[in-house]
């Protein structure tokens, strides 16, 4: 009967946990029990300052840097609005994650194949007003590595939707350059908003490099 007590203890405080901390609808109660369980984790386990990212309302491109798996958690966990995020289709089709993806409204990309159907799905979700966010550098990147540009199709997302890029720089996470790792060790992690470009401005490619720069916290080099 403790036993039994104990149980339902931890279940009742596992989904007080979740509903009292959710702050954004997925539009799925499981969603929504496991954005409050994320904001929670994010802010005590790596010490982030949960909603103080206000996005505006309508269709934007969110960008950032990308040192860690656990990056869109972070992104997630900050910010007023759901994300629609684009992930590596093998990451996508992981067993028991597949799910939760699918009701994130994630959008999956063969990075070894065509990529049009991700970037028709992607500009469908704009034309509907929603976020959609991804990792311009492609993978992991860390700011003491070989310089990177910016890969193309976030600029051309922009032009055809007529979306602001709204990109954040990431730091301060425990364990960069890894996947899982950097999920389990706490961290006091800071995400800073950077300036807002227009779907015009990206198409300079100085702008491009200049945003490069400002993702990974570099001070502006020459091309």
């Amino acid at each position: 009967m403790i036993y039994f007590i104990s149980l339902s203890a931890i279940f009742l405080v596992m989904v007080f946990i979740g509903i009292f901390n959710q702050k954004v609808d997925w539009g799925h109660p499981v969603m929504n029990w496991l954005d409050g369980w994320n904001r929670f984790c994010c802010r005590w386990y790596h010490g982030l300052a949960i909603g103080k990212i206000k996005l505006p309302n309508g269709p934007l491109l969110l960008i950032s840097n990308h040192y860690s798996g656990l990056d869109p958690f972070l992104l997630i966990a900050a910010c007023d609005r759901p994300l629609r995020f684009l992930i590596a289709k093998e990451e996508y089709e992981r067993p028991f994650l597949n799910k939760m993806f699918k009701l994130a409204g994630c959008i999956p990309v063969d990075r070894l194949g065509r990529v049009e159907a991700a970037f028709r799905e992607a500009l469908k979700n704009l034309k509907q007003g929603e976020v959609v966010a991804l990792f311009p550098h492609g993978k992991i990147h860390l700011a003491d590595e070989e310089f990177k540009p910016l890969k193309k199709g976030v600029f051309k997302l922009a032009a055809l939707s007529k979306s602001d890029i709204h990109p954040f720089h990431i730091q301060g996470v425990s364990m960069q350059g890894t996947v899982v790792s950097s999920v389990f060790v706490p961290g006091r992690v800071k995400i800073s908003p950077l300036k807002v470009y227009s779907a015009q401005e990206v198409q300079d490619p100085l702008i491009q490099h200049q945003l490069a720069c400002e993702l990974l916290g570099l001070p502006e080099e020459p091309q």
